[in-house]
């Protein structure tokens, strides 16, 4: 027997709630150990053996009455033992061995002894209690006895978070009474002596029961009997406790109030499960509602980003040239604000959407949900698809604008040379078929006959002199045909009225000459003077003619090569300008001398020379012509010369940016590779780190920006070709959303990673092992394994696999077949099966309470049990119960359930 002294409590004869159960750690023996045994010879505080006298008789009477029995007298009504063996068994539910009916003292002994017997049976060590004090009527061992009773019955079975007997019992009244405003429950004595304690619990479970803003705190007496004469008429709670004992007291008894306060736990018992169970299904469908979200927003802009690409595709496709450059460089400037403006954006949402399905994905493992399958046509494999398809429809776009482009200015240089040879030809033919048609030779002397020949000589060489001119014009015109220009129609009129004009002349050219050689013998010699200044001026005009067409020539070149040929053969030019000099000189010297003669000899020269139309005045015109023209070209040449300087030197600077960002991204994405093999530290250190480093990414974009700017120099100056760099813009753009895009997924991994550490309950240590032993296994490091190593890797981990076993696996970390085990999918595995989570059978047992016991639930049930959303998500989804308990109104829990985790009905 432990010593009554040290236990250091005389009052106490019955057990308390320090440690028992399993929140207070030990046995219920131990406890009745150290806390049951009490000095015979003192007495209780009479006060508090009022009180439990009134309660535990109110108590026992709760129950007895189920068995068509009370007592009157606990101290005298239970010393033959009957009574005690009957409400034992009532509140057990068990048989007892069958009581002695005699009316001796040894009956009377046995049967009490019966009765503790079966109290240490339930674990119970009843310390200084013999069955001798029952039967003798021991008010205080009869008292300490029935406590014993209540608390192994009534209170030891009470658990709330972790905590049980009188811990859980006062957290259980502590978590509903901290609403109330003058509540503090901290104890089982003085925190209820003014009862508003008492009136909050019954106010929390059945508020049209109390009107509690009513009660006031300087009215204690009022409070209690309130709350007595409530749990009395409407909860079938007996009235244990007497209102003026408890404020008349100074420290009301602990015991009485503590059985008290029991009854309601046990009336609300049902509610408490109910609110559970109601805790469980809320938890559950708040994950469900979240997923549906995260699915419609995935939905949603998956559907936006096709669309997009749908609408984008056929306006890359389309490759109907337009007919004029400033058409063709519109399209250019759209095509430029497309990637700088549109296209972007779509990246990110692309690259976001990806994150999001991993995201929601993981949050469905977890959760121990299905995976989700997009509506058909969204998968990420569509997007995908439908992403590469846009590509593949973008890719030679620009190429095919800016040969476009090249092709107008081209045609449109060829089409305005045609024009001004044309106009050229036709201002020298103006007028030539009404010469050729005249008859003058009829009429004319000797001497105008051979005058006439001679000039008709000049005119068959100026005409054959032309030739070339006429060849060129119907080149031109045959190469803008080929190069299908738009107005080919007038061209090829032009041309074509050129050429038919050009036979005619050639044919009346044959007439007249055929005319003047049939009178040619008649005819004098025309002064030789004459006839050679006609010859040498006829050639040296056409020389000028010629000079002053090429060096109005328009040219078009695109390297500093081709400018410098041009500037090469104009110096050649400007070389021979000397010798034509001098030609000019003697050529109109022989016109001087011609006419130094005729004064010399008193000649009257009538008119100007009758071989040619060309006069010195002309011939002096324009050569003066010719050296105004050599100027202008060389400006003309030096301009574009200095144009093609600074095309070199935007091809440089283009090259010198592209040949520092492109390797920097190829760089970037092979350490991007390393990191998501080789990461070290705690999973948050590794993404604090991948987030750093995102951002060093990110603050490299200016670079990009400067190489954009110049790449736009180099589009607006035509520039085609780059002998400087590899490295195109289109490039560059790639492998920067490619370097985002990895970086963004690489971050996600590892936020997927610490969503699933933390929702398995992986410590930091066994995410390293699985980070090392993946990495040791993954030969390739890839950052994924084939089959052959993840078989090898399981079984390093002591897995012992046959073929089945091994593909049943497979199909759990490669649902899509793809032949490669990701890091993700290898934690997923190896903490899916010690994780604990919701199931339906779990949801369905929940439901079940709500529903009462019930096979259906009704849609009042649910929302007088859930909050209205959730209520209203439920009764939404939730098919009509067929069973043949079947009510109208009624609902099918189970299948609604089960549908939850995507399994089928059980």
């Amino acid at each position: 027997m432990v010593d009554y002294h040290a236990a250091n409590q005389s009052y106490q004869y019955g057990p308390s709630s320090a440690g028992n159960g399993a929140g207070g750690g030990g046995s219920m023996g131990d406890y009745m150990a150290q806390e049951d045994d009490w000095d015979r010879d003192l007495l209780l505080d009479p006060a508090w053996e009022k009180q439990q006298r009134k309660t535990f008789t109110a108590w026992c009477n709760s129950h007895l009455r189920k068995a068509g029995t009370q007592i009157e007298n606990i101290d005298e009504d239970f010393r033959d033992g009957l009574k005690l063996m009957l409400l034992l068994e009532v509140i057990s539910g068990e048989r007892l061995p069958k009581p002695e009916r005699g009316k001796m003292r040894v009956h009377k002994i046995n049967n009490v002894n019966k009765a503790l017997d079966f109290i240490a049976s339930k674990g119970v060590k009843l310390v200084s209690i013999g069955a001798e004090e029952i039967v003798d009527g021991n008010a205080k061992m009869t008292l300490g006895m029935i406590w014993t009773i209540i608390l192994r019955f009534a209170i030891q079975d009470i658990s709330v978070e972790e905590t049980s007997a009188k811990e859980g019992l006062l957290l259980w009244c502590q978590r509903k009474t901290a609403p109330y405003k003058n509540v503090n429950v901290q104890n089982f004595h003085i925190s209820w002596k003014d009862g508003l304690a008492f009136n909050a619990l019954i106010h929390r479970h059945r508020p049209e029961l109390i009107e509690y803003d009513k009660l006031r705190k300087d009215d204690p007496v009022t409070n209690l009997n309130n709350a007595f004469e409530v749990a009395e008429k409407y909860l079938d709670i007996p009235k244990m406790l007497d209102a003026e004992d408890i404020v008349g007291t100074l420290r009301p008894d602990e015991k009485a109030i503590m059985t008290y306060v029991s009854c309601f736990y046990h009336a609300f018992s049902g509610a408490q499960k109910a609110e559970t169970a109601a805790n469980r299904i809320c938890k559950v469908l708040a994950v469900n509602q979240e997923n549906e979200h995260l699915m419609e927003d995935y939905e949603r802009l998956a559907s936006d980003l096709l669309e997009w690409i749908r609408r984008t595709i056929p306006w890359l496709e389309d490759r109907v040239p337009q007919k004029t450059i400033q058409e063709m460089q519109q399209k250019l400037e759209d095509f430029r604000d497309y990637r700088r403006v549109h296209k972007p954006p779509k990246v990110q949402e692309k690259c976001q959407l990806e994150i999001n399905f991993n995201t929601l994905q993981t949050k469905l493992r977890l959760s121990n949900r299905p995976a989700f399958m997009p509506s058909e046509g969204r998968m990420v494999s569509d997007i995908n698809n439908g992403w590469q398809h846009l590509e593949q429809a973008e890719k030679g776009y620009e190429e095919w604008l800016l040969n476009e482009i090249r092709r107008l200015e081209r045609l449109d240089h060829l089409a305005e040379k045609f024009r001004q040879k044309a106009s050229i030809h036709e201002a020298w033919t103006d007028g030539k078929e009404a010469m050729l048609k005249h008859r003058d030779y009829e009429t004319a002397t000797l001497s105008d006959i051979k005058a006439l020949i001679r000039k008709h000589e000049a005119f068959e060489s100026d005409l054959a002199a032309h030739q070339d001119r006429v060849e060129q014009i119907a080149a031109i015109a045959q190469e803008l045909n080929e190069l299908d220009y738009y107005d080919s129609h007038n061209v090829n009129t032009r041309c074509q009225k050129i050429c038919d004009q050009w036979d005619a002349l050639g044919s009346l050219t044959h007439s007249r000459r055929e005319a003047l050689e049939k009178t040619e013998k008649q005819l004098e010699t025309i002064d030789q003077l004459h006839l050679e200044y006609a010859k040498r001026a006829a050639p040296f005009n056409n020389w000028m003619e010629s000079a002053m067409e090429d060096l109005q020539d328009m040219f078009i070149v695109h390297t500093i090569e081709e400018i410098e040929g041009l500037i090469s053969a104009h110096d050649q030019f400007k070389s021979t300008l000397p010798d034509a000099d001098r030609e000019r000189e003697a050529i109109l010297a022989i016109h001087k001398e011609a006419q130094r003669i005729a004064e010399s000899n008193h000649i009257k020269l009538s008119g100007s020379n009758p071989y040619t139309t060309v006069t010195p005045q002309i011939i002096n015109s324009k050569w003066e012509k010719v050296q105004q023209l050599v100027p202008k070209r060389d400006h003309a040449l030096l301009e574009e010369q200095s144009k093609q300087q600074s095309n070199e030197h935007l091809r440089r600077q283009f090259s010198s940016q592209a040949n520092v960002v492109g390797p920097w991204i190829q760089n970037k994405m092979e350490e991007i590779g390393h990191i998501s093999i080789e990461m070290n530290g705690t999973l948050e250190d590794q993404l604090s780190h991948l987030k750093q480093y995102e951002r060093s990414i990110v603050d490299y974009k200016p670079n990009l920006d400067l190489l954009e700017q110049q790449h736009q120099l180099i589009q607006e100056a035509l520039i085609f070709d780059n002998k400087h760099t590899n490295y195109t813009m289109e490039h560059i753009r790639v492998g920067w959303e490619q370097l985002l895009t990895t970086i963004a997924r690489t971050i996600n991994e590892v936020e997927n990673q610490i969503l699933t550490r933390d929702a398995k309950g992986i410590s930091q240590e066994q995410m390293q092992e699985f980070r090392a032993s993946f990495n040791h296994f993954d030969k390739k490091q890839t950052g994924s394994m084939d089959s052959d190593d993840f078989r090898a890797l399981l079984i390093s981990t002591g897995y012992s696999l046959g073929d089945a076993e091994f593909n049943r696996i497979m199909s759990v970390v490669d649902p899509n077949h793809s032949g490669l085990v990701t890091f993700q999918a290898f934690i997923d595995f190896m903490s899916r099966e010690t994780t604990d989570t919701d199931t339906a059978d779990q949801v369905i047992a929940s439901f079940k309470v709500l529903a009462g016991d019930k096979n259906f639930i009704t849609a009042e049930e649910l929302r007088r049990e859930l909050p209205p959303d959730q209520a209203e998500y439920c009764i939404a989804r939730m098919a009509p119960y067929q069973g043949p308990d079947a009510v109208p109104g009624a609902l099918d829990y189970k299948s609604f359930s089960t549908a939850l985790y995507g399994e089928s009905d059980l």
